[in-house]
């Protein structure tokens, strides 16, 4: 049942209304009813005279009124009709960082829609257990890589691509190493360009497996591709521009990388060996790789490239450098077969060239979930190699299997068996559990 009050002039108030519309027919009426209560107020009273005090301020509050509704009926007629619906541009939903960040930046930047770019972080990391009968060494508990894999959509052409890796050095103190760093865009399968710290396409395992044991088979990298600052001797990382895309060649399926960038450091051996910054000479590096996918042989690549850089160490003569690498793998989800040689070649000026060979073979097979394999790898460095002639020759299998006790957690144990020259085998041991998440 609705309630109404009775007002003069019959005029009613339901009391479910929730809003009043005025024009001028209502506010006429609404005027009416004032001057009328005011009236019959006004008769009831004790005395006219004492009354009109009260009438004329009344009067007065009206004319008020009448003067704000006239400019309010003005400004209306000046405003242009609303967009439609379908026009409205709708506004970016406020994020708790938002005020902070439209106050320092121009209006045309504060405008931009922030929700569109979708930020990915995935995570990798290990922990070992690993001995050995080297002289000095120590059975220890080993914290591996924490690696984020942090990646963005950008927009529909580009991309951005970071790997940052938390780490332990050998005095037990972590740092921090931004390994990847990467502004991808996308043309079309056959340009995409990469402008940053990428890994040098030497080869096949160095672009194929990155700061991660978990996506690898064995419990780390064969020695020809170690990391610079695990005693690598090969420009793992690189600071530049890398192209790639493929070859339109049918079934052959051809594909193209090529780089430009700083090349690595040689000034020092405690240089850092990353040329993050600043290069220590105007020569740049340059890598070209060519390789293959036949559609007929589903999971076969083969390949080669060639590196070339001029190295210019301090109170030396300056050493041009060149790398050959040539592969051929075979990789399905349940066997994998790698195999890469690749030939170093440093030329001082005015000196003798210095070639070092390495290659390294390594197949798998899984059963169930379960996959044992085996390794073989071997490097052979001159005792006088200008750029690391503590390298030496290093031979030897590696023999191990892992076993997959979930989708994202793997447990490894593997043996190594390593020859040297003039000096005593390495026997190690190694078990780690490498995961995901």
């Amino acid at each position: 049942m609705q309630v109404r009050t009775l007002l003069p002039f019959g005029v009613h108030i339901a009391p479910n209304l929730f809003c009043i519309t005025f024009n001028k027919w209502s506010f006429s009426l609404l005027l009416a009813m004032v001057v009328n209560s005011a009236a019959v107020w006004a008769q009831q009273s004790n005395g006219a005279d004492a009354d009109k005090q009260t009438i004329q301020m009344l009067l007065q509050r009206i004319d008020k009124l009448e003067s704000q509704v006239a400019r309010l009926n003005a400004a209306v007629q000046q405003t242009p009709p609303a967009a439609p619906a379908s026009e409205a541009q709708p506004s970016p939903a406020p994020s708790a960082t938002q005020p902070e960040m439209e106050s320092e930046m121009q209006p045309e930047a504060a405008a931009v829609d922030f929700s569109k770019t979708l930020l990915r972080i995935r995570g990798f990391a290990d922990i070992d257990l690993h001995g050995d009968n080297r002289k000095g060494n120590t059975t220890s508990f080993t914290l591996g890589q924490l690696n984020l894999f942090v990646t963005s959509d950008i927009s529909e052409k580009f991309k951005f691509l970071s790997e940052i890796v938390f780490e332990a050095g050998r005095d037990n103190a972590f740092g921090v190493d931004l390994e990847r760093y990467l502004l991808l865009y996308s043309h079309s399968d056959y340009f995409n360009l990469a402008i940053g710290r990428y890994h040098t396409a030497i080869g096949y395992y160095n672009t194929a497996y990155h700061h991660s044991t978990w996506l690898q088979t064995a419990t780390g990298r064969p020695f020809l591709f170690l990391f610079e600052d695990q005693g690598g001797i090969l420009p793992i990382h690189n600071v530049g521009v890398s192209a790639s895309g493929s070859i339109p060649t049918g079934l052959l399926g051809l594909h193209y990388v090529a780089e430009v960038g700083n090349g690595r450091a040689s000034r020092s051996p405690q240089s850092e060996a990353v040329q993050n910054v600043v290069d220590e000479n105007n020569h740049k590096a340059i890598n070209l790789a060519l390789f293959a996918r036949p559609e007929h042989a589903r999971g076969l690549q083969v390949g080669f490239s060639v590196y070339r850089d001029l190295l210019t160490p301090a109170n030396a003569p300056t050493i041009g450098e060149t790398i050959f690498a040539t592969h051929a793998v075979f990789v399905r989800p349940t066997f994998e077969w790698l195999n890469e040689f690749l030939v170093i070649r440093h030329a001082p000026m005015g000196s003798r060239v210095f070639d070092t060979p390495g290659f390294y073979t390594q197949v798998s097979k899984l059963f169930g979930s379960y996959r044992p394999y085996f390794r073989y790898q071997y490097v052979n460095a001159s005792n006088s190699e200008p750029v690391f002639p503590q390298v030496g020759l290093q031979q030897g299998p590696s023999v191990g299997v892992r076993y997959n006790a979930s989708e994202f957690v793997a447990f490894k144990l593997q043996y190594d068996y390593t020859a040297f020259r003039r000096q005593a085998a390495v026997n190690g041991l190694t078990l780690q559990a490498g995961f995901t998440f």
